[in-house]
């Protein structure tokens, strides 16, 4: 045990560390016992990197949560001023006159809605036959198009819109003062510590000061306001939208007719019954005694004091809950993250210069904003709970780029909160793959939480979300839990299931497709006849292997016909001298993800790559790839497999590549385009590539932080190893 790994004895358990009713705990890292007597001291790295505002930053703003609720606000320390952050409609999504999003909004993950309809739509009226070497298969395609699609989903019938559409996720309050601030000095910090925002601007000339935090185990929000405002009419506004289908756009203001809100005072406060349609939930407020309550619309109302202090506790729940008091919301919030952070991995960066400073701050910034979006119940969409993309719906194949850096950082609890919904979905996602006369499960790419495919020219025709579940799986396990054997052992098989039978002989090999989409999408059109994408094909065989490990921990004999498909897939496709991303014309079109790089780099070795073929593929990618059209996860994705091949000082260049889609903004979003104001899969690959450069993989050359440059002080503890 090196001093990094010890600890001292466990200090006495706070109230966060307690079992709390659907909610899991922040487990201790592998060999500590309490808090960590390391070289690196963690109040100092996280502290360092608070995050500090002075004036409305509309790309910036600042969120509470705890995996399952998040809470993101302005300047005020509220969501008085969602104008003034707003998120754009998606180009082509958005029908004309779409009005924007906000960045402030309150998302759960269990508060989602359907518009009614009074036809039922089925799965059914979308699917188009295609032909496969075994023969006719049904996809869940837009059958309203006239002919393939290109990569945008163009064309759609009512059906096909209202399923892709529905349910979506409800922005469940808009929580923000009656008045705006005045013109003057604003200050805001973010304490990653306690989870704590403290804001301070003035309304009136009268200064107002915000505590803001989040409940670690409970949908319960906390506000402290201190001003002389208070008493002179400054109130806290509370208000209610309908559910919304726009893309990007989580709250509907245009139809009051459409919900109810039925408010009700009981003891120490009041509840808030919503219905939505067929969707119910109850918001609890609890306040100070000096505050009092004005309904003053039918989905609107304030809250006032007649003193300079104003204490509230919001309760969001699907039935009217109890609301613990504030003292006991900050101290559950203060022990939550301080075990949080000291439980965890922790990574300290020094490059001599201000490389070593920015990379060391997206790191501990990305790990306070995966906790909040990504560690919840349900595989979190792309932009978190902090405002709604794809309609609040999530994508499987971004599961790994949020998630898998939970367990390589100590905190596998957190990822496993959400894999155990594969689980619960598990029956549909047989009947997919039995429909189309496939064994196994067939995982869906866009979902909500029923686990019910959307129609599209793109997502049912994605196979790298398949080996994804085998993929977190194995990393819990490697983190030091073999009873993940036992509880995962039924995901691993049946996507091994399905893999190996998807997978056909054509000519002595196994091929993949068609029809098929690799992950890169620029070959949308193609998916009638695409085949052999590299980086998929080198996820196949790696992913089989380890199901085959996973038979054997358990006792079971291997399946001959996963080890048929591993040994005999066909070869990774060549254009020249470099691996191409499809196997045939047009081999390579340079946009979009390079995603034949994440065969050897997301993907370990299994001896499938050569790897100075994949040394000059990755040169001719950093030569003249489209850097605009790129997303936030390739660039960790690249540093991957820099790092694999021994190009240290290419992996952090490709960690900190100057690009749109690479910017981290103040508050450590990653921002893409103002339809996607943050790309929680850019944070989380970012922490993947981090674990594997400094920790370490199987079969890496032995030294300490082996994907650094050697001129980097790097120190690390708690990490585990990549495969």
């Amino acid at each position: 045990m090196t001093p990094a790994d010890q600890a001292s004895p466990a200090d006495q358990a706070s109230p966060a560390d307690q079992q709390l009713p659907g909610r899991s705990t922040i487990p201790r890292a592998a060999g500590a016992a309490g808090r960590h007597q390391t070289a690196i001291d963690r109040r100092a790295l996280v502290d360092r990197h608070a995050v500090e505002l002075h004036s409305v930053d509309p790309e910036s703003p600042l969120s509470v949560g705890n995996g399952e609720l998040c809470f993101t606000v302005d300047v005020t320390g509220l969501q008085t001023m969602p104008d003034r952050y707003p998120v754009a409609p998606r180009p082509g999504d958005a029908k004309p006159g779409t009005p924007p999003g906000t960045l402030l909004g309150t998302l759960s993950n269990w508060g989602w809605h359907s518009l009614p309809t009074g036809t039922e739509y089925r799965l059914d009226d979308a699917r188009r036959i295609y032909a496969t070497p075994t023969g006719p298969v049904p996809y869940v395609d837009l059958t309203g198009e006239q002919e393939l699609a290109s990569s945008v989903d163009a064309e759609q019938s009512i059906a096909e819109e209202w399923l892709r559409a529905n349910p979506h996720r409800l922005d469940l309050a808009r929580i923000g003062f009656t008045e705006e601030p005045s013109t003057g000095p604003t200050r805001q910090r973010l304490d990653m510590w306690t989870g704590i925002i403290t804001s301070s601007f003035a309304v009136g000339g009268a200064p107002v000061e915000v505590r803001t935090l989040c409940h670690p185990a409970e949908d319960v929000l906390a506000v402290h306001i201190r001003s002389g405002a208070l008493s002179n009419g400054l109130g806290v506004r509370i208000a209610f939208p309908y559910g919304s289908a726009a893309w990007g756009n989580a709250a509907d203001w245009t139809r009051p007719e459409a919900h109810t809100s039925t408010v009700r005072e009981v003891d120490g406060g009041w509840v808030v019954e919503r219905a939505l349609d067929e969707t119910r939930y109850a918001v609890s407020i609890a306040a100070s005694s000096s505050a009092g309550l004005t309904i003053t619309g039918d989905h609107e109302l304030v809250l006032a004091a007649t003193t300079d202090e104003l204490v509230l506790r919001i309760g969001f729940a699907p039935t009217a809950s109890h609301v613990p008091s504030y003292e006991e919301i900050e101290r559950a919030s203060t022990a939550y993250w301080q075990r949080f952070w000291e439980s965890g991995a922790a990574v300290e960066l020094d490059s001599g210069d201000e490389r070593g400073a920015e990379l060391e701050r997206r790191v501990v910034l990305s790990q306070y904003l995966t906790a909040i979006n990504c560690a919840g119940s349900l595989p979190p969409q792309e932009t978190g709970l902090t405002c709604n993309s794809w309609r609040g719906r999530f994508h499987l194949e971004m599961h790994w780029w949020h998630g898998a850096h939970f367990p390589l950082w100590g905190r596998a609890e957190l990822l496993e909160r959400s894999l155990g919904w594969y689980q619960r979905i598990l029956p549909e996602a047989e009947a997919t793959a039995r429909l189309q006369g496939y064994a196994g499960a067939r995982w869906p790419k866009q979902v909500g939480p029923d686990g019910r495919e959307s129609p599209s020219s793109i997502g049912p025709f994605l196979v790298w979300q398949q080996p994804a579940p085998i993929y977190l799986a194995e990393l819990i396990r490697r983190s030091g839990d073999e009873s993940a054997l036992e509880r995962y052992g039924d995901l691993v098989f049946a996507s091994a299931e399905f893999m190996a039978s998807f997978a056909t002989p054509v000519a002595g090999r196994f091929q993949l497709g068609p029809p098929l989409i690799p992950a890169q999408e620029s070959y949308g059109k193609l998916r009638a006849g695409l085949v052999n994408p590299t980086f998929e094909l080198a996820y196949w065989r790696w992913a089989l292997q380890v199901a085959q490990d996973w038979r054997t921990a358990l006792g079971l004999a291997p399946d001959p016909r996963w080890t048929a498909v591993a040994d005999n897939l066909a070869p990774p496709p060549l254009q020249g001298d470099t691996y191409a991303a499809i196997d045939g014309e047009p081999w390579t079109i340079r946009t979009d993800h390079p995603s034949m790089l994440a065969a050897l780099g997301v993907v370990p070795d299994t001896g499938y790559i050569d790897q100075p073929t994949m040394q000059r593929t990755l040169a001719a990618v950093l030569a003249d790839w489209d850097w605009g059209s790129t997303w936030g996860w390739d660039y960790p994705m690249i540093a991957m497999t820099a790092a694999r091949l021994g190009e240290r000082e290419t992996a952090v260049d490709a960690l900190l590549l100057t690009a749109g889609k690479n910017t981290f903004l103040a508050n450590g979003h990653n921002r893409q385009n103002p339809s996607l104001p943050l790309y929680l899969p850019g944070n989380g690959g970012l922490l993947t590539a981090i674990a594997l450069m400094a920790a370490g993989w199987d079969g890496d050359d032995g030294t300490r932080a082996p994907g650094f440059p050697k001129t980097w002080t790097v120190r690390h503890e708690g990490l585990t190893k990549m495969p």
